[in-house]
């Protein structure tokens, strides 16, 4: 497997609460990967260790054959990862075009050009001038994945990007991904929608009390007693 993220025997502390014990993920090029779990069992913190915002206390994080661990997260941003937030924090007295040069002159020194291009991947084209704080929640989200991208990212990390949506608009969103996946470009979802989450991953890792108790296919993960246990609640 040609792995572009490779996590070994990873583990965060706060005080004296093990969030992450022990973590090993693999994560394939190309891949539409799943990670799921309750709330507190450590997918936030596992992602915030490998974008960087937070120092793993131990283990490995190694991105397209290099270890990143002591990166600061801006480094790791240029090298290729990119995330977007479960609750989108435009720039509110911008339009959505000057939302994306923001990121794009920070990271790579993009052109108005390819703002736009971005823009209409995500279907935002018609919003360019549009003030950001004039989108409904739907766009948001898709400005959320848009300035996201324009970090130019191999590995994208989509945290709830769906969370309080439509079915339309979760179905809006899962198109976008599907195409962005199709382009070449690695994804890692996490999510509550487990519909969504099913129908979009290859592989899904399911986390509880910061340690994996299940990993395999959508089909695999849903008969897993322990995934039905931890977060499906049965």
């Amino acid at each position: 497997m040609n792995l572009i993220l490779e996590i070994r025997n990873l583990s965060k502390q706060f005080g004296g609460f093990a969030a992450l014990s022990g973590v090993s993920i693999g994560v394939a090029r190309g891949e539409r990967f799943g990670l799921i779990g309750p709330n507190g069992s450590g997918k936030t913190t596992l992602i915030n260790c490998v974008s960087g915002v937070l120092a793993n206390d131990s283990g490995s994080i190694r991105f397209d054959g290099r270890e990143i661990s002591k990166l600061p997260a801006y480094q790791r941003t240029r090298r290729g990862i990119a995330r977007s937030f479960q609750i989108p924090r435009p720039f509110a007295s911008m339009s959505v075009l000057e939302n994306l040069l923001v990121p794009l002159e920070y990271v790579s020194n993009g052109k108005i050009e390819e703002a736009h291009d971005i823009l209409r991947q995500i279907g935002l084209a018609d919003k360019a001038a549009t003030q950001s704080n004039q989108l409904s929640q739907v766009e948001l989200r898709k400005l959320e994945l848009a300035r996201a991208m324009a970090a130019r990212p191999q590995l994208l990390i989509s945290d709830e990007a769906m969370a309080g949506l439509s079915g339309n608009e979760v179905s809006e969103v899962l198109e976008i991904l599907f195409k962005l996946n199709a382009a070449g470009i690695t994804i890692i979802m996490i999510e509550h929608i487990m519909q969504a989450v099913m129908k979009f991953s290859q592989r899904i890792v399911c986390l509880d009390a910061g340690r994996i108790i299940c990993e395999g296919t959508p089909d695999s993960i849903v008969q897993d007693p322990g995934v039905q246990r931890a977060y499906l609640g049965a």
